[in-house]
């Protein structure tokens, strides 16, 4: 199907039932304005050193192409700052509010950057795919700090956070978006949504917003999700990623016989989570309970 653009949205966040089943049923709402100017600058100032101080797990989606992306994803020497950054009212009483959990904990950031108006599209994908999460109350909240027409923003499969996992691609070919992470046949692997969309526009069900800053995108981590690219009238899109967790969050091991030598934990916070077998609640000190 085509793009759409979901009417649920905060406006003065008040109607959170609304944004509570836009969010059950479809994956993803746009909490708009959740940010003030101040929290705003707090959070660029977060993403601006995280840039210039990248970490262990930081790479650069196919670097040495014009499509390159800047990535980085919970670089332990950040923890305090995102931390400190992520422990307030606006982000637990919004998650807490749209969830129904009576709890909130933070997991971790994760930072985008595309540059230049020729960076293309970052494959689609599920981050269950790559960390042992499952249950209704995660979510990944997207800060960007341009303004984003629907055209340059995530994109989403409405309501794919219900379905199947996919194994996961590698983000090293852009000739191949599907090339599997995992291999084997734990997981089916990845559909060609861009593909199938070329040969039939209506074959997907695609949601986008477009966003203004101090908006927040809210998104469940199992959705199919990619990022859309950039061009002439956009050249630039840099994005925070900040990701929580609620009450029913639980431990799902992904594949124990991963090629790209995953293992059952995923490769963020390891050692924390070695301890947890599937269906317990997902549960360590090394997160910061924020409700």
């Amino acid at each position: 199907m085509t793009i759409t653009e979901d009417v649920q949205t905060t406006a003065a966040v008040t109607d959170w039932s609304a944004l509570r089943a836009a969010y059950r049923a479809d994956g993803l709402v746009k909490l708009e304005q959740l940010l003030d100017a101040e929290m705003l600058a707090k959070c660029r100032a977060n993403y601006d050193w995280s840039v210039a101080n990248p970490g262990p797990f930081a790479f650069n989606i196919f670097d040495g192409t014009e499509h390159k992306t800047i990535n980085d994803n919970s670089n332990p020497a950040a923890q305090p700052r995102y931390q400190a950054l992520a422990n307030s009212r606006v982000f637990a009483d919004a998650l807490a509010q749209v969830w129904g959990s009576q709890h909130v904990w933070f997991f971790a950031e994760e930072i985008f950057g595309k540059e230049g108006g020729k960076a293309g599209r970052s494959p689609w994908h599920q981050d269950t795919s790559y960390l042992p999460w499952t249950g209704e109350h995660w979510a990944n909240l997207w800060i960007s700090f341009e303004p984003l027409p629907r055209a340059n923003a995530i994109e989403v499969v409405r309501g794919s956070h219900h379905g199947i996992t996919y194994d996961g691609t590698t983000f090293t070919d852009p000739d191949d978006p599907t090339k599997p992470l995992h291999g084997g046949d734990h997981w089916p692997r990845l559909p060609d949504i861009e593909a199938e969309r070329k040969a039939d526009p209506m074959s997907w069900e695609i949601v986008s917003y477009g966003v203004q800053p101090g908006d927040v995108i809210m998104l469940h981590p199992h959705c199919l999700h990619g990022g859309a690219p950039v061009d002439a009238k956009t050249p630039n899109r840099h994005t925070l990623v900040l990701r929580f967790f609620g009450d029913d969050a639980t431990f799902r091991s992904l594949p124990e016989q991963s090629r790209s030598g995953y293992p059952r934990q995923g490769i963020l916070f390891s050692e924390e989570l070695a301890h947890l077998k599937d269906g317990d609640p997902f549960r360590s000190p090394a997160f910061l309970q924020i409700r």
